[in-house]
């Protein structure tokens, strides 16, 4: 019986390596998008960090960290749209909701930034931030009022230039 134990425990640990090597299905790019896609208000969430971000910068002066922040916002935006073309509490589509509310205070404010005027990234920074509010009241997500950030949360984050 001792001299059938040996054998028979190699047989079983390498039934048991075979199981574990066995290549399981992969996922499609399809499933993997449905399993690992934020939700809207994570997109939101991530949106009003770089509405944030974008004000120190251009507070600080920091012109091409402004059109960096701009330009992380309409890929936010854009993925929102895409990825929840629709909402269980919202009638309107979400892409065309943030074209209509957007896509002109963003490009006033890429306006802005390109002429490196201060005076008019203030002005458009804030009609960015009514858009905000104008979106949220139109969709009936009014409770969630966007303002400029009083306080830099972002503390491990230089948003002078380094010129």
């Amino acid at each position: 019986m001792k001299t059938l134990i040996f054998p028979l425990s190699l047989v079983a640990a390498s039934a048991l390596l075979v199981g574990c090597a066995h290549r399981h299905d992969e996922q499609s790019s399809e499933q993997i998008q449905q399993n690992f896609v934020p939700g809207l208000g994570e997109f939101m969430a991530q949106t009003a960090a770089r509405h944030a971000k974008l004000w120190f910068a251009g507070q600080a002066r920091n012109w091409p960290l402004a059109a960096y922040e701009v330009e992380e916002l309409h890929e936010g935006l854009e993925d929102a749209g895409r990825y929840h073309p629709s909402h269980k509490q919202i009638k309107e589509p979400i892409p065309s909701l943030i074209a209509a509310h957007m896509d002109q205070p963003l490009a006033k404010l890429e306006q802005a930034i390109a002429a490196r005027d201060p005076q008019a990234f203030i002005e458009n920074y804030d009609k960015l931030t009514e858009a905000c509010n104008s979106c949220h009241r139109q969709t009936e997500f009014g409770f969630n009022v966007v303002v400029r950030s009083t306080s830099n949360p972002f503390t491990n984050q230089a948003f002078g230039t380094s010129e």
